[in-house]
């Protein structure tokens, strides 16, 4: 199991924090402060820990034809839509909800070349809200694929107020090698062309990279 890039600076001022609260409790309060002060501060260790955690995953054999999640989490939308920021046509959406106790690296759906990358700036609506897709702050990428092109966008909940993305314009990317990564829960949604067959129902669980969303 290794430890996330991206949760060194948090792990850091935990540990500077935790060293605080254990001193202070230690050389100025009682002992059951002490020993509340010790608990908190392995409370918060373990879930810095847990969070930023970068288990080993199998990487799935790359299929130009599939769509894998990418992210870990439940399905919490499937719907024809209208995606109006970039493709302007008719899609399939599917959204994965990330809670905080998924493993929160974002990956590749598919292979292809990186068209567009757009930052937005935003609300930090609870991530189910039917509007947190276009008011949250929300980080869009476009992949130009053989089969079309397809759009994920990342978006910040009511807790996650940090995304990552490390593409940029103009990359050829890899289907399953990580892009970027959303700090303390979240969600991403697919725009996926409607000639798509999809792969997953609502409140399925899918794990990045390999959980098949759909096949072109």
């Amino acid at each position: 199991m290794k430890f996330h890039k991206q949760g060194y600076p948090t792990l850091i001022l935990t540990l500077i924090l935790s060293a605080i609260l254990i001193f202070g409790a230690q050389k100025f309060g009682p002992n059951w402060l002490y020993i509340i002060a010790i608990t908190v501060s392995a409370f918060l260790l373990i879930v810095v820990l847990q969070f930023f955690r970068d288990p080993f995953r199998k990487k799935p054999i790359i299929d130009d034809k599939k769509i894998y999640t990418p992210a870990d989490g439940k399905v919490v939308v499937i719907e024809k839509t209208f995606e109006a920021e970039y493709l302007k046509e008719e899609c399939w959406q599917v959204s994965v909800f990330m809670s905080p106790i998924n493993v929160h690296i974002n990956r590749n759906p598919v292979s292809g070349i990186v068209e567009y990358l757009k930052y937005h700036s935003g609300k930090y609506l609870v991530a189910w809200h039917p509007k947190s897709s276009t008011e949250n702050e929300r980080f869009t990428t476009v992949y130009k694929t053989a089969h079309g092109k397809v759009l994920i966008r990342q978006i910040a909940g009511a807790l996650a107020r940090r995304i990552v993305n490390d593409l940029k314009e103009g990359d050829n990317v890899k289907q399953a090698e990580e892009m970027g990564f959303i700090k303390f829960g979240s969600r991403v949604d697919i725009f996926l062309p409607l000639s798509a067959n999809i792969k997953v129902k609502m409140n399925e669980v899918v794990q990045s990279p390999g959980g098949l969303i759909a096949e072109l």
